[in-house]
């Protein structure tokens, strides 16, 4: 009996025709394989199946199946198993685990919370899939892959990975798999990365003709994240305008990130900072030049080896230890005056000595940076557009990696749609914008401005004006 059910599932299976690129995510036995980009390509399908079928030909094995979420999970991969498994495998409700006849078992998972991920403490598989990965923090990645482990002489312990642009672990999928930027203990071997495209699913083209229209018509970002699966832009960023363009390094045009130089003596210099002891802490130094641009040309981030978002625990004497030693010894920086911005609660006293006067023991001196989050973000925006000749007024050197590694990152809160998620890895961009409230500029240099349409209470357009300045003109007479 068990062998007719078996010999059913796998002719159901046989009459599923992958495409070429799901078939690749299927063949490979990489330690690490990642699936995705582009929004349509047949990444959960593929993910469902993989499991399936790695479950049906070792027996014994353990596998791990993971949604971001339990609703998630149970529309995408529960109710689809229990109706392609029913009469094959056993499910285990109490444990969400379907146990195979030859001794497997698939486990479905979800982490949609820092103690989430305290369930697979002490858990082992052998596989461990990740669907829609960048849903995950990275940190509950790298948790939930120290129970990957196997003693199975004949197997490969492994993760797979599907994924789209965007999302809290956007930055850790896109440095392994599209930059491929490896650290220390991470095997370049280990790695695959599989593109996927809406035009490889001829199931959904044929089935849904339209749905390509559909993602054409998104604004230029989202399309290009969700159509092209172009990992430099997604959905929910909030510095989407930031541009890091190689050939341009050079002339500085049309991109913000640009090849270092020593800064001309007669250009101001500044240091903004960002305190943190658990969480990361941030040091940038800036120069500005006549025109009042900013180059970001140096930084020191306190953030642990191989862990997002987790403090390296200096104390403020070895930060200001730090400090002045790279001041006093850089070729950028040494010889020259430099004014500090901070955060102002490195000024709080109620414990004892401040943050602020440890620092002015070491020599260094800060000013109280403007806290108003939402203006802060809005001064580095603005000096983040373009003018006519495709110059901005914010430039980063191309060596200031953490900055470039945080700042894209960055998602709106679902909370206060105006301000920046807090529970992402903001520290840089905090002390970014306190320089920046500090030498404030105004918006819509050098582009054209969008047009404002004032309404009546019965939705009819009355008036259009070319900017706002110019709608508070009209309104006023």
């Amino acid at each position: 009996m068990e062998q007719i059910k078996e010999a059913l599932i796998f002719e159901k299976l046989r009459r599923e025709v992958p495409n070429p690129r799901q078939r690749e995510f299927f063949l490979s036995t990489a330690r690490h394989t990642a699936y995705g980009g582009a929004r349509g390509g047949g990444k959960s399908f593929a993910m469902r199946r993989k499991m399936v079928l790695l479950a049906m030909r070792y027996p014994k094995l353990r596998l791990l199946l993971l949604r971001r979420t339990l609703q998630e999970l149970r529309e995408n991969h529960l109710l689809p198993l229990q109706s392609d498994l029913l009469g094959y495998a056993d499910y285990k409700k109490d444990e969400r685990t379907f146990l195979f006849p030859n001794g497997s078992r698939l486990t479905l998972g979800y982490c949609d919370s820092d103690s989430d991920v305290l369930q697979y403490q002490g858990a082992e598989y052998d596989v461990i899939g990740f669907e829609e990965a960048t849903q995950f923090k990275e940190e509950w990645m790298l948790f939930i892959s120290t129970s990957l482990r196997t003693t199975k002489p004949d197997f490969k312990p492994r993760i797979y990975y599907t994924c789209n642009p965007g999302g809290v672990g956007h930055a850790y999928i896109k440095r392994l798999f599209i930059d491929r930027r490896f650290r220390e203990g991470e095997d370049p071997d280990d790695y695959v990365f599989i593109p996927a495209r809406v035009f490889d699913n001829h199931v959904l083209m044929q089935a849904d003709p339209d749905y390509v229209k559909r993602l054409q018509a998104l604004p230029e970002h989202k399309r290009r994240a969700h159509l092209e699966g172009d990992w430099n832009v997604y959905e929910g960023q909030v510095f989407e305008e930031l541009r890091c363009d190689p050939a341009h390094f050079s002339d500085r045009l049309f991109t913000h990130v640009i090849d270092p130089f020593t800064p001309p003596a007669e250009w101001r210099l500044y240091r903004s900072f960002d305190f943190g002891y658990a969480k990361p802490f941030s040091v940038g130094w800036w120069a500005k030049d006549g025109d009042g641009r900013l180059y970001r040309i140096l930084e020191l981030y306190g953030c642990a080896p191989r862990e997002a978002n987790v403090g390296v625990r200096w104390t403020p004497e070895e930060i200001f230890r730090e400090i002045r030693r790279i001041e006093r010894e850089h070729p950028f920086l040494q010889g020259r005056r430099i004014e500090g911005v901070a955060d102002p609660a490195i000024w709080d006293a109620s414990r004892g000595e401040s943050i602020a006067e440890t620092a002015e023991r070491f020599g260094i001196y800060f000013e109280k940076g403007d806290n108003r989050r939402v203006a802060g973000w809005m001064q580095i925006h603005n000096r983040l557009v373009f003018d006519e000749r495709g110059v901005p007024m914010l430039y980063v050197f191309r060596t200031c990696r953490e900055f470039l590694r945080t700042l894209p990152t960055l998602q709106y809160s679902k909370t206060y749609p105006e301000d920046v998620d807090s529970d992402l890895e903001d520290h840089i961009a905090d002390e970014t914008r306190y320089l920046c409230m500090m030498v404030p500029m105004l918006p819509d240099r050098g582009r054209a401005p969008s047009p404002v349409i004032l309404t009546d209470p019965l939705d009819r357009p009355v008036a259009v004006y070319s900017t706002r300045a110019e709608q508070r003109e009209k309104t006023k007479s």
